[in-house]
């Protein structure tokens, strides 16, 4: 943990002190549910990334594409 998140969370929990029990319950199951989520978002976003680029075409037809409509200037540049 960083100086400045350990510094966030000991200011978040000055506020929470004036809180009844019933809210903080309440806090708590709130951060428990962001907590899952964020899991559950991370293990998506991870297992999406594989096989990302969808398409028909083989990486031979792709990569010869690519090659083909490269363009280069073949003349000299002065400066």
């Amino acid at each position: 943990m960083t100086v400045a998140e350990k510094y966030i969370v000991e200011t978040y929990s000055n506020l929470f002190e004036g809180l009844n029990s019933i809210s903080k319950i309440e806090l708590l199951k709130k951060l428990a549910k962001s907590l899952k989520k964020e899991r559950k978002s991370r293990d998506i976003d991870f297992f999406k990334s594989f096989g990302a680029f969808g398409s028909e075409k083989t990486s031979e037809e792709i990569t010869k594409e690519i090659k083909e409509s490269r363009k280069f200037n073949r003349e000299d540049l002065k400066f």
